[in-house]
């Protein structure tokens, strides 16, 4: 992957966080993701690459899809042949989130971005869309917490890694009832909740930069949203770790599958043959090179959210690349016409 696509992708979330923005606060969950789709399509399609979605969205909600298997980029095109040299065209895969917390953007609250991970070929594992247990934590903690190691444990490792008493933690977990006992034992072991409604990719990334204040991310989640924090947090060096939750009764609403043992033939079909397995962020986004990218739809701890102003619009995105180790916060405006006035803040 060259750096034009790198390039390219900041724009590909950047449309899409624009179209999605304009939907913010008006109840329409929905309608904020399809637009955030189709404009997430539709500059794909103008990238000079041959791309196929591993990881879409809609499935679980019933949501419009970049579906799973679709192929994008200028090079997918019939008459590809007459500008797209086959034997120096990369394949790549791209899992997708075009509006990553839709009830956020519907409701006006913060924390909702626009986002997307590449890879070669390969590169991505192909999460079914079921749920996973995370574990998310800084580099310092990287390879001594461990999401087979109980909560009490990992904020003891993660205090002694991060030289900071647990009262000084803050662990980021999803407001749902599957958590109860989670949150009771992270309290109990002293350190402080802070819970969220959506968007748990921006959580995990948050606890690999400093000065968040977000330490740790717990819980249940997304399969696919997984994957998408796992290529960030490889880039980026932190700690990522998951483990597929195939079982309805653990999550009790919104799993895929209708028992235990369907979903375990789903898997098998899959190729997945150790359902209980766990992954670390080079397992998940294991290719050669990894780039992610997010724009802010609503402000987050890492973001500003679209702003609208007269003839334009401003963003705020993130791009991450693990082969050119950087870490890039873009500021850009948009100007959809002639503006009256550009804000330098």
């Amino acid at each position: 992957m060259d750096n034009a696509i790198g390039l390219e992708i900041i724009e590909v979330v950047e449309q899409a966080a624009i179209a999605s923005a304009r939907w913010m606060g008006k109840g329409e969950k929905n309608t904020a993701d399809q637009v955030a789709v189709e404009a997430m399509r539709q500059r794909m399609n103008k990238i000079h690459m041959r791309g196929k979605i591993v990881i879409g969205e809609g499935e679980r909600d019933e949501a419009p899809m970049l579906y799973i298997g679709e192929e994008v980029g200028i090079c997918t095109q019939p008459d590809a042949k007459n500008f797209c040299d086959p034997e120096q065209l990369v394949e790549i895969d791209i899992a997708v989130d075009p509006c990553e917390g839709t009830n956020l953007v519907a409701y006006g609250q913060n924390g909702s971005m626009a986002v997307l991970a590449i890879s070669e070929k390969g590169g991505l594992f192909a999460a079914p869309d079921f749920y996973m247990k995370k574990l998310a934590a800084p580099a310092v903690a990287k390879n001594h917490v461990d999401i087979r190691k109980s909560a009490t444990e990992n904020l003891k490792i993660l205090s002694d890694c991060m030289d900071r008493s647990i009262d000084e933690l803050v662990v980021v977990v999803m407001d749902r009832p599957r958590h109860k006992e989670l949150i009771k034992e992270i309290r109990a072991a002293g350190a402080r909740v802070r819970l969220i409604s959506d968007g748990d990719v921006s959580a995990a990334i948050c606890c690999a930069f400093s000065g968040t204040n977000i330490h740790a991310l717990m819980g249940i989640g997304a399969a696919p949203e997984g994957v998408i924090s796992a290529a960030a947090m490889r880039a980026l060096g932190g700690h990522f770790q998951g483990q597929l939750i195939y079982d309805p009764e653990v999550v009790k609403t919104g799993l895929i599958g209708e028992s235990k043992e369907s979903n375990l033939e789903r898997l098998a079909s899959m190729g997945i043959t150790d359902p209980d397995k766990v992954y670390n962020a080079e397992e998940l986004a294991s290719g050669e090179t990894v780039l992610f990218a997010a724009c802010g739809i609503t402000p987050g701890p890492l973001m500003n959210g679209v702003r609208f102003f007269h003839g334009g619009a401003r963003t705020e995105s993130l791009v991450i690349s693990s082969q050119s180790k950087t870490a890039r916060f873009v500021d850009t405006v948009h100007m959809f016409e002639a503006p009256k006035t550009i804000q330098v803040r």
